[in-house]
Order: structure tokens, then C-alpha cells, then sequence
């Protein structure tokens, strides 16, 4: 049976941390019917919340995924982290959403986090209505927020609402399209409302709101606007399908407000999902591409006759076994389908197919286009796969994760432990793409590799919890990079010729600096046949290998070409074997006399403080060796863009909390790797030698 996709929402809801995400999806949940009882995140009993971690610290790591109805129309809802350090989740989920709510608090306004988050929504050309919650709170101002949303996200609200009272006094909503007032009674019943004529004192603000509303709804449809400017009354259903077409043009984002926790508002943000946001089938399709990622120019269209693609965009394990999370672009799906990974190449059988609320689950027999579900026990899937038709394959475009940027070591407290530590962490590199793990070849220290510190923070904290899997943890360190600044004009030859086949290679090259971010680069200029072509790659390969250990404190070594010219070869001896160890005693031989330097990550910082700590905040900025890009005021305070090494950033929450009397807010993202001081240089390159010296001993 084919579904009705116009009846299809698949949103998302993200935000700042502590906007109030989690809380408005148990809301969503509750008036939807889903669960009876509403848990408070604050008491550590949200639904969508149900890690340990997340109850404990009241924030979201996990997207979870669930599945809700309101007015015969199905949402699948995706819950997003608001902190930094997972935005690896915002944006994954964003690549499977149709629409979104940015929550923002009304008192808190446009927060560091919601900019990146929106940032991410605007790349991936998501749908959204802006839901500004905490109207009850001291200090809440709606329309100080709606002005940030076009200050600061250069954004267009669209004001659907307006709030009746503000603070403790907040009671209900004025809906402009009807001109009608709801308001809830205090039993925090959120069914518990009435609707009634508009207050006198609001009647003026809803004319002049409304009318600007109408204007900007109706430049999306140029009969309509003639009519209007001639007197005409517009129909409230035209006006809709102006502002659903708007919405979905990212023209405009309608804006709603209220107040989750007290449950006043969030059913006309329900309304608004089914009037305004996109169903499957109007968002353009995701573009296919083929093995090497170069676009084919089809795409993967909303359609359940369609061959089947769809993206895997999250991996969770839990007590049932890995949960792969997929968003059906077209075709159908069942139970014991074959389905191909391109990725990896193979084809695996789907098991079981379960339709997630939070953390229940309800098995199915098939799914199709427009879907969201999770699939049990899928084997070698990653964030990021494509799962296809075996017989009509494709990639859907892949997803791009960044590297990581700080390292710590950390080993089992037991020793009986280690294998536990080693499953754990597997799984956990599955579930989180932006996580590394390696062991370090001379010490066989276990590495494990993040975003941030809050990010590696977590993952410690889940070994202990999730995994039962005590570890103690060193200093964290920074990735650095090494590279070089002359260009070298070089050769070697390597010769092993002693009784027996011998071996023999003789290359001459050019090693010069790339650009910034280019990585390594390698080609062959020889003519004549003096390197035979079968050995190209042999030399590429030799250098390739070599680059993971720069020759000042073996960090890997970047942004540098080498350019092979000429070499000799013997007719018996010479092999690619040959050539590739000749390669890789060429770098150790030319790298040190090319100017070598150490790059070390720097950090795009941002940090909302205080006016009265403006000062405090700048200077410890500047000792931490971070250089201003720019500052803008707010009514709540200063936000200060800076770019900082990662080195000076180690533990700055703290001191920005102690600055700013526990007011001060900071998010963080690699920008670029740049030349680390020679000061610093050396002290790092010192501290990695004695490291090494003692892992040795």
C-alpha cells in the first residue's frame, strides 16, 4: 500500500543549549499522544533524553529519532544536540530533514550555538520555523529576539503570533491570520485553553502586525498583491499558500513563540508544521553521484516505484544490537530485502525494521520514500552510507566529516578490562564519525581523537557508564602538523647489490611547499623511460608513507608537493619494492633541509559575555595568543569573534565562567592549521621527545 507523502513531515528541532529543545519535543510528543505522562529534562526524565549522560547534564548528545501524528499527518521528529562539540549530529540530521524549528529562548536570544546551527540549516537549504520558548521567564522579549533573528542571522521572521503577557504574567498567543486570542489556564494542562476575541490593549499591534504580514506573505504572489493593494480581503487560505511557498523558498521563516514547560503555544507550532513546512516530495532531491563522488546528474526522487536509496545517517548500539538509522529517498524497503552498501561494495540482509519512539520501538514489516526507521543489526554500515539496489546502484552524496583536533591517551584501570575497552570503543567509533581511535605504535598507548574537549569529556564518561569501562585518562593533546617552506632540489639512490637479486632504484626529485590545505600532492615529469611508468606509483607510494611522521616531532607532515624528474633503473634489480624504499629514505634525506615547521590547529571562537566583562574577556584573549575579529552588541550582552590556537584553549570554560560570573557562554571550531611560533615550536617538539623517551623505556 503506498503511503500519502503530502501527509509526511520529517523535521527537525534544534538550537543553543538550554533553549529548550528537548523540552518542546516531549510537548510535541504529549499533545500528539505519544506519552502520557510529560518528563521534565530538568528532573532527568525526558523521553527523547534517555542516556545517563543526558539526564544527568540536562543536555542532548544523541539525536533520537521518533514518530508522532497530529491532524492525520505523520512527523518523524529528530531531536538534535544543541553543544558544540556534537554539531557532527546537527548536521547529519539536517541532511535527512524536510523542515525544521530553531528553538530560541526568549531571554537568551540568538546564542552563539544557534548561529552554527543555522549556518549548517541554510547549507543544507532546510525549511524552518522559528519557535522563540521561555516566555514565562524573567527578562523574556519576544520582539527583542525576532530583531536578533534579523540582526544576527541576517534571516527574515515572519511574525505569525504575538505573545498576551510577558514573564510570570505570559498567558497565551494572539493568531494573527485569525484574529483570535488562545489562552491556557494555569493547570499546565496543554489542553487547557480557550479561544477568545483579542484584548482591547493588542488589538492596534495585531492590525499593524498582521498587515505587514500579509504584505511579505503575498510578494510570493503578484495576482494576489494587486488585489490586495486594491482593497480586496484576502482569503486566510491564500495567504497560507503564499507563506507555505515562501517558507519553502527560504524567503521567510514564520514565528511563533511561547512557553514549552508550562505548555502554552506549541499547538499552533503543530499547525504551522502541517500548513507551512515542506512534505518529502517538495524538497529538491538529494543529487546522486558515482563511485569517485562526481555528480551523475540524477537524483534520488521522493518515489516508493523508484530503485531504493537511502542514506544510513546514524548508528546507535543498545540493548537489542547496532540500531542503523536511514532515510528512505525512494523505493520501499522490507524485512529480508538485500540491499547493497556502497561504500563498502557488499550487500547485507535486512533483519528486522523498527519505527522508533525515543527509546521503544515499534517493528515493521516495510517502509518506502519519505520514511524514516532503523534497521537491527546491520553489519560494516557507517554514518554516511548509502544502502541501495543491488541491481540499479548509487551513492547518495557523501557526508564530509572533519578531522579531529585533540587527542588524549587513556588506558583501563583494570587490565582485565582492555578487551572490553577495545568493543566499546569499536562501537562507539561506529556511532560517531567525528571520533578517531589509534594505537600509538611505540608506547601502545590507546589515542582516541575528538572535537573538543567536552567531546572527548563524554566519551570517557560513556566507557564508564554505557560500557562499564573504568579508564584513566592523560593531559589531552593537540594535533599538530608539520610542514615545509624551501623548495629542495634532490636525489638518491638505493642499491643492495650482494649476491642473490639484488635491488636497485635510483630517483631524482623536487620537494616544494603546497598550498594551504592541499595535503600531499605527487607527479612524475620523467621523459625518456628513464623511471619506467610501473614504478609511478611505487615512489608515490613510498612518499605517501613517510608523511605520516614529520622529522621534527613526528606529527604528520602536510601541504607539500614532490615532483619526480628523472632516475635510473636496472633491467634485473630494480622493482617496485625498490623504488619505494628509495622514496622513503628520500624524505628522511631532503625533508630536514627543506625548512621544516610545525602548524598548529586554530580555532574559530566565539563567546557571548557580559557587557561589564567585556575587558576581562578580550584580555585573556590576547594572552592566549587569540586575535580579535570582531565584536557586536546586544541587549543581553557582547559577542566577541576571535580565532585562537587550540593549545591556549585547553580548560577555558572555566575561566570564562569565572570572568564572567558564571554568565559568559563560548562555542569552538577548527578554522585552519597555521605556523606555530618558534617559541612554542620548540617547547612542543622538547615535550614530544621526552614523551617518546619515555614510552620507550
Amino acid at each position: 500500500m503506498k503511503k500519502d507523502l503530502t501527509k509526511y513531515r520529517n523535521i527537525g528541532i534544534f538550537a543553543h543549549v538550554d533553549a529548550g529543545k528537548t523540552t518542546t519535543t516531549e510537548r510535541i510528543l504529549k499533545l500528539t499522544g505519544k506519552i502520557h505522562k510529560i518528563g521534565e529534562v530538568h528532573e532527568g526524565a525526558a523521553t527523547t533524553d534517555f542516556m545517563e549522560q543526558e539526564q544527568e547534564r540536562g543536555i542532548t548528545i544523541q539525536s533520537a529519532a521518533t514518530t508522532c501524528f497530529w491532524k492525520d499527518h505523520q512527523f518523524n521528529i529528530i531531536d538534535t544536540p544543541g553543544h558544540v562539540d556534537f554539531t557532527i549530529e546537527v548536521y547529519r540530521s539536517l541532511k535527512v530533514l524536510d523542515g525544521g524549528i530553531g528553538v530560541f529562548c526568549a531571554s537568551g536570544g540568538v546564542e552563539p550555538q544557534s548561529e552554527t546551527n543555522w549556518r549548517y540549516a541554510n547549507d543544507s537549504k532546510v525549511a524552518r520555523l522559528v519557535y522563540v520558548n521561555k516566555l514565562d521567564r524573567t527578562g523574556a522579549d519576544f520582539f527583542s529576539v525576532v530583531k536578533q533573528v534579523k540582526e544576527i542571522l541576517a534571516a527574515r521572521p515572519l511574525v505569525m503570533v504575538l505573545p498576551i503577557g510577558l514573564e510570570t504574567e505570559f498567558k497565551g498567543v494572539v493568531d494573527l491570520l485569525t484574529r483570535k486570542a488562545w489562552i491556557w489556564d494555569e493547570s499546565g494542562d496543554p489542553m487547557n485553553y480557550t479561544i477568545q476575541e483579542v484584548p482591547e490593549d493588542l488589538v492596534d499591534d495585531m492590525e499593524a502586525y498582521r498587515e505587514e504580514l500579509i504584505e511579505i506573505a503575498l510578494e510570493e504572489d503578484d495576482e494576489l498583491m494587486e488585489k490586495y493593494l486594491e482593497g480586496e480581503e484576502i482569503a486566510i487560505e491564500d495567504i497560507k499558500r503564499c507563506i507555505r511557498k515562501g517558507t519553502r523558498n527560504l524567503s521567510f521563516f514564520p514565528t511563533y513563540c511561547g512557553s514549552s514547560f508550562k505548555n502554552k503555544g506549541v499547538q499552533l507550532v503543530l499547525d504551522a508544521v502541517v500548513d507551512y513546512l515542506p512534505n518529502p516530495m517538495e524538497v529538491t532531491p538529494q543529487p546522486e553521484v558515482d563511485l569517485d563522488g562526481n555528480e551523475t546528474g540524477t537524483f534520488a526522487i521522493v518515489d516508493a516505484d523508484r530503485p531504493l536509496r537511502a542514506l544510513a545517517f546514524k548508528i546507535m548500539d543498545d540493548r537489542y544490537g547496532a540500531l542503523t538509522f536511514t532515510r528512505i529517498y525512494s523505493g520501499t524497503l522490507s524485512k529480508g530485502d538485500t540491499i547493497l552498501n556502497t561504500a563498502t561494495g557488499k550487500t547485507d540482509r535486512v533483519g528486522r525494521l523498527v519505527e522508533m519512539h525515543a527509546d521503544s520501538r515499534e517493528e515493521i514489516d516495510s517502509a518506502q520514500a519519505g520514511d524514516i526507521v532503523a534497521i537491527v543489526g546491520m553489519k560494516n554500515v557507517q554514518t554516511g552510507h548509502t544502502l541501495c539496489d543491488p541491481k540499479n546502484p548509487a551513492t547518495l552524496e557523501p557526508m564530509v566529516f572533519p578531522d579531529p583536533v585533540i587527542s588524549i591517551a587513556i588506558a583501563p584501570k583494570q587490565k582485565a578490562s582492555s578487551e572490553k575497552m577495545g568493543l566499546a570503543l569499536s562501537k562507539m567509533v561506529q556511532e560517531d564519525p567525528s571520533f578517531y581511535v589509534e594505537t600509538d605504535q611505540e608506547s601502545g598507548e590507546t589515542i582516541i581523537k575528538g572535537m573538543g574537549e567536552l567531546h572527548l569529556d563524554i566519551k570517557v564518561d560513556i566507557l564508564k557508564r554505557t560500557h562499564g569501562v573504568e579508564v584513566e585518562v592523560g593531559k589531552p593533546q593537540v594535533a599538530y602538523r608539520e610542514s615545509i617552506t624551501k623548495i629542495i632540489h634532490d636525489n638518491y639512490v638505493h642499491k643492495k647489490q650482494s649476491g642473490g637479486s639484488g635491488q636497485f632504484a635510483k630517483i631524482d626529485y623536487t620537494i616544494a611547499p603546497g598550498e594551504a590545505g592541499s595535503g600531499f600532492v605527487f607527479e612524475s615529469k620523467v621523459t625518456g623511460g628513464n623511471v619506467p611508468r610501473e614504478y609511478w606509483p611505487a615512489v608515490n607510494k613510498g612518499f605517501e608513507r613517510s608523511i605520516v611522521k614529520g622529522v621534527l616531532a613526528g606529527f604528520p607532515c602536510v601541504d607539500l608537493k614532490v615532483t619526480l624528474t628523472d632516475g635510473g633503473f636496472h633491467p634485473v634489480d630494480s622493482s617496485a619494492i625498490a623504488f619505494e624504499i628509495a622514496a622513503q629514505a628520500a624524505y628522511r634525506q631532503s625533508i630536514p633541509k627543506a625548512g621544516p615547521q610545525l602548524l598548529e590547529p586554530i580555532m574559530n571562537v566565539d563567546v557571548f559575555t557580559p557587557d561589564d566583562h567585556i575587558g576581562d574577556v578580550i584580555g585573556d584573549l590576547n594572552r592566549r595568543r587569540g586575535m580579535i575579529q570582531s565584536q557586536s552588541s546586544n541587549p543581553m550582552g557582547t559577542r566577541i569573534k576571535a580565532q585562537a590556537p587550540l593549545s591556549e584553549m585547553f580548560g577555558y570554560i572555566g575561566d570564562l565562567r569565572t570572568m564572567t560570573s558564571g554568565r559568559g557562554q563560548f562555542s569552538m571550531e577548527f578554522a585552519h592549521y597555521a605556523p606555530c611560533p618558534k617559541n612554542i615550536a620548540e617547547e612542543v617538539i622538547k615535550e614530544t621527545k621526552e614523551r617518546e623517551a619515555a614510552a620507550s623505556k
